[in-house]
């Protein structure tokens, strides 16, 4: 190498593809039900992943004693399938968010909208801190790990069994 030549940055470390215990631990599973709110209108059109927002007061009162971050487990919108999903709990400091909001993104291709549906998730485990970012590409890169890492997460029996609560077959 000589004196011009600038060496490539380090590539990121490899996250882990599974997170957390085999089966899971208190406070989990924590079961949230809501009416799904618009929210910032980032998700999709920004972002190309779109979310379910969940209500503040939901937010608020049922999420308050978890750390901010991303979280996997398995939602539901009215009495439809039972599906696996990733939600950020927080700030979404690359957007600088005034308020803490749960933006749920199911693993699955809808064909509407589902404002005003009532969803119902069961937060299974923890993936990772809230984080910001020097790049909508490097924010849209994380979260389409934390989607395989919510996937392959939940594949173990103890996450599984949740799939199946009475919360979702009511």
């Amino acid at each position: 190498m000589n004196s011009t030549t600038t060496p490539a940055p380090a590539a990121p470390a490899a996250r882990p593809l599974v997170v957390g215990p085999d089966q899971p631990l208190s406070p989990y599973p924590i079961f949230v039900s809501g009416t799904v709110v618009p929210g910032f209108g980032r998700g999709s059109k920004q972002l190309g992943i779109p979310t379910a927002n969940l209500p503040e007061d939901a937010v608020n009162q049922a999420l308050t004693d978890i750390a901010i971050g991303v979280y996997y487990g398995w939602a539901q919108v009215d009495s439809g399938p039972v599906l696996p999903m990733v939600m950020s709990l927080g700030w979404n400091p690359y957007f600088k968010n005034t308020k803490r909001s749960g933006e749920v993104h199911i693993i699955h291709e809808f064909a509407e909208d589902f404002y005003g549906k009532t969803l119902r998730i069961a937060i299974a485990g923890f993936i990772r801190q809230e984080q910001n970012y020097d790049s909508l590409d490097a924010l849209i890169d994380d979260i389409n790990i934390d989607k395989k890492v919510a996937q392959k997460s939940l594949e173990r029996s103890g996450y599984v069994k949740i799939k199946s609560s009475r919360f979702f077959y009511r």
